[in-house]
C-alpha cells in the first residue's frame, strides 16, 4: 500500500497541483490555509482525495477568526491572508475546516498511524524539532507505528524505538531553504521523502493579484523564493 503524506499546503495551489504522485491513501497533517492566496482548490483537493485529514493552527485561526497580535514575518502575513480567506471561502469550506479533528488514529496496511499537526501536548501550536527525548516524552501514551506531524515546515524522520516520527515538510511553504514542495511516501513500511519543483512564477502572480498589502506581499514572495529564509524568522512562527 502506498500512503501519501502531505502537510502545510498553505493555500499554494501551484505547489499542490504539481505533485502528481499516485497513492492508495492520502493523509493530510494540517494547515490548508493562510500564507498563500489560493485556498479554494486546495481545500477541494483535500476534501476529494484525503483518506484522513486533521486541523492545523491556521485552519483553526481562519475558522475561529482569531486576531493575530503585532509582529513581522509570517505573523503579519498570516493576519493579512486570514482576512482574504474569510472573504473567499464558502460556508461549506469553512464547515469542512471547522470539523477537522485535532488528532486522529487509524490503521492502514497493518500499521497504526497517529496524526497530529504539532505535538500531543499542544496539538496545534507547540514547535518541536528533531528532539528524540522530547518526542519520546510527548508520545509516551501514544500507541502507533508511525506518528505523522507537520507544523515546522521542515522534513524530519526520527526513530523512537517502537514508534517512528515522520514530518513530510511543507507542500506550500517550505522553511528548510529548498523552495520545492516537500512531501513523503510510505510504501510497505518504507519511508521516502520527496521534493517537487513547481511553477513559482504562477504562485507569485496569484499573490500579486490577490489584494495583499505591499509589505505582506514582499514577505510572501521572499518566503516562497528562498524556501523560508526570511530575515525576521523569529517572528514568523505563528
Amino acid at each position: 500500500m502506498k500512503i501519501l503524506l502531505l502537510a502545510d499546503i498553505h493555500a499554494n495551489w501551484a505547489a499542490l497541483s504539481a505533485i502528481q504522485e499516485t497513492f492508495d491513501a492520502c493523509l493530510f497533517l494540517g494547515d490548508l490555509v493562510e500564507y498563500g492566496t489560493d485556498p479554494v482548490p486546495c481545500i477541494n483537493w483535500v476534501r476529494q482525495h484525503a483518506h484522513a485529514a486533521i486541523r492545523g493552527n491556521h485552519d483553526h485561526a481562519t475558522v475561529q477568526r482569531v486576531t493575530t497580535g503585532p509582529g513581522g514575518g509570517c505573523r503579519r502575513l498570516a493576519a493579512a491572508t486570514r482576512l482574504l480567506h474569510q472573504a473567499l471561502l464558502t460556508p461549506s469550506h469553512l464547515k469542512f475546516l471547522a470539523r477537522l479533528p485535532v488528532t486522529q488514529t487509524l490503521d492502514l496496511d497493518g500499521r497504526r498511524f497517529f496524526l497530529v499537526h504539532a505535538t500531543p501536548r499542544d496539538p496545534m501550536d507547540e514547535y518541536l524539532g528533531a528532539d528524540v527525548a522530547g518526542w519520546t516524552s510527548r508520545l509516551a501514551n501514544v500507541e502507533a507505528d508511525f506518528v505523522c506531524v507537520g507544523h515546522t515546515h521542515i522534513p524530519m524522520d526520527l526513530d523512537l524505538g517502537e514508534k517512528r516520527l515522520i514530518n513530510p515538510g511543507s507542500v506550500g511553504q517550505p522553511r528548510d531553504g529548498d523552495p520545492r514542495a516537500a512531501y513523503a511516501v510510505i510504501e510497505n513500511g518504507q519511508v521516502e521523502f520527496k521534493r517537487q519543483a513547481y511553477d513559482l512564477d504562477a504562485a507569485i502572480e496569484n499573490l500579486r493579484t490577490s489584494g495583499l498589502d505591499a509589505a505582506s506581499l514582499e514577505i510572501a514572495i521572499e518566503m516562497l523564493r528562498t524556501g523560508g529564509q526570511v530575515t525576521d524568522a523569529p517572528h514568523s512562527r505563528r
